[in-house]
């Protein structure tokens, strides 16, 4: 039964996202920490963590991480992913032949336009989220997040390397 439930409540958020994996983080947060109770708070902020920090989506990252933590098996997994999938799967192919005849009209363009400002606004509610009472950023985490971001863009550090250094960082700050 669990496995329908966590296939019903990522079909669901995957249904209803927009802009990709960092808009999903509340959606899957409102869902599994406050709805169903699988994860607790910390549970959820350490996902979301390893979820940005291995390789592929986000999102499905999050979906597959938290669907093996719901129900303790890797079917879990299989269904989180599957289910948080499908429906831009389906959604897509539909679409395609749509858009590509139509890709110049005026109102799609305006559609996509509007779109834009609120997927800002969900990265940002995501952002907001994950800064409770109990995860607020510390000043370790400020410096460790400027020091990255001056390497990324002053020096040109790759990714890889940035990952490594910051958590070494903070490994050696915590």
């Amino acid at each position: 039964m669990i496995y329908w439930q966590i296939f019903k409540t990522f079909f669901k958020i995957g249904l209803f996202n927009f802009g990709g994996g960092y808009p999903m983080i509340s959606f899957i947060q409102n869902e599994v920490v406050f709805k169903h109770a699988w994860l607790s708070n910390a549970e959820f902020t350490d996902i979301v963590a390893v979820s940005q920090m291995t390789p592929g989506p986000v999102g499905i990252n999050m979906a597959t991480y938290t669907g093996y933590a719901a129900s303790g098996d890797v079917w879990g997994s299989v269904a989180a992913t599957a289910a948080v999938c499908l429906p831009s799967f389906v959604i897509m192919i539909l679409i395609t032949r749509y858009f590509l005849t139509h890709r110049q009209n005026a109102s799609l363009q305006a559609a996509f336009t509007g779109l834009r400002p609120a997927i800002i606004g969900l990265i940002a509610a995501a952002a907001l989220v994950l800064c409770d009472g109990e995860n607020f950023v510390d000043w370790k985490s400020a410096a460790i997040f400027a020091v990255s971001f001056f390497l990324l863009f002053r020096l040109k550090l790759g990714p890889v390397k940035l990952i490594l250094l910051a958590g070494a960082a903070g490994w050696l700050l915590y």
